[in-house]
């Protein structure tokens, strides 16, 4: 069955340009508060437990990058059909689908609720929503290059963050560090469970990968940006342990908002409530790759044009947004987002390459009979 997509060279991009979405696609809200998700379940070893949930999403990489060569121009939609037939292929696209609505949902979601507590307590969430989505429109409709020179622009926008998270550590007390390897191997593999949901992102390279123009260099710049957000996070991660109390560390629910509330510059007080404004450069790229995951997913279903896609699944989310009310559904839907993207991202991936392995000998030697 020819599943292959047709791309023109005017739609591709360069290879190097997946560090940069690979980046954007791993820092998002999650970066937020994920230290106490961790710390749950590791304690003060969860440094540990990020270093293992990135080396997890390099084995995947190479996993999705060995189907992907496979079929050369064509993404997971596409493989989905020739693996599993039109019917069941297209249902599986439409679970994909799904679960690239409910990313976005999640994370817009996430957003607002952050941007009402810290910064606009008066203002109606919805009025939040419906900025970011008339953004997200506006940049979706510009195509998939638009987005990826998003991602580009997006990495170098927030990069003094970091360089503000150096502060906190005047108060830092190395004894939060210690004692290390105290926790035994199944609390570190939790909390590595835990990180799973927050640096998800990087699947859709699997709907990238036919745009990428140098296909042989890609798994190197994809491998590179998971190596750049490990080193983010673990640098967060490590200011977290070293200015919090594990006592603390457990309760706080934004850790990382709240190590930039207790900066003082002589020049900006409130320094959190320009970060969490600012945030929305960071976000947006992940909006609409998994926005453009999406309309992938249903172009292989239904002939759908771009711009009807993007109003219909945008007004769909903004019709959702009204069902969260309280902040126990909002988690309800964090954790069931967790678990989802954990099976979707990390094992997903080897039963696709397994049935394609397997599909490809099985051809082979019919090749050789014939």
């Amino acid at each position: 069955m020819n599943t292959k997509l047709q791309i023109s060279p005017a739609q591709m991009f360069n290879a190097p340009l997946l560090f940069f979405f690979v980046t954007k696609v791993q820092i998002g809200v999650g970066v937020y508060g994920f230290q106490s998700l961790i710390y749950e379940e590791a304690k003060q070893d969860s440094w540990i437990s990020i270093i293992i949930s990135f080396l997890a999403s390099h084995i995947i990489v190479f996993v999705m990058f060995k189907v992907l060569e496979m079929y050369d121009s064509n993404d997971i939609y596409g493989i989905n059909i020739d693996l599993f037939g039109k019917l069941f292929g297209n249902f599986i696209n439409f679970l994909l689908v799904i679960y690239s609505g409910v990313i976005f949902f999640t994370i817009l979601n996430n957003f607002s609720e952050v941007m009402v507590t810290w910064v606009f307590p008066d203002i109606n969430s919805s009025f939040i929503i419906i900025t970011v989505l008339l953004l997200v429109i506006y940049t979706f409709t510009g195509g998939l290059r638009v987005i990826i020179g998003l991602c580009f622009i997006g990495f170098f926008l927030p990069q003094w963050m970091l360089g503000v998270l150096v502060y906190p550590l005047e108060f830092a007390n190395a004894n939060y560090l210690f004692p290390i390897f105290d926790n035994d191997l199944i609390s570190l593999l939790k909390g590595a469970y835990a990180m799973s949901f927050t640096i998800v992102g990087f699947e859709a390279l699997t709907t990238l990968y036919p745009y990428v123009k140098e296909k042989k260099k890609a798994q190197l710049y994809v491998h590179l940006g998971l190596l750049y957000t490990l080193v983010v996070y673990l640098f967060v991660m490590l200011v977290s342990l070293l200015f919090f109390s594990g006592e603390q560390l457990e309760r706080v629910i934004w850790a990382t908002l709240s190590l930039f509330s207790i900066v003082r510059l002589p020049f900006f007080e409130r320094i959190e409530i320009f970060t969490v404004c600012f945030w929305i450069i960071v976000i947006l790229p992940n909006l609409c790759i998994y926005a453009w995951s999406a309309y992938r997913g249903i172009g292989r279903i239904i002939k759908v044009n771009q711009k009807t896609f993007i109003l219909f699944f945008t007004a769909i989310i903004f019709i959702g947004s009204f069902l969260i009310e309280t902040q126990y559904q909002m988690n309800v839907i964090n954790k069931i987002s967790g678990h989802v993207s954990f099976y979707i991202v990390f094992v997903l991936p080897f039963f696709i390459y397994f049935i394609a392995f397997l599909k490809n000998k099985i051809f082979k030697r019919q090749v050789r009979k014939n």
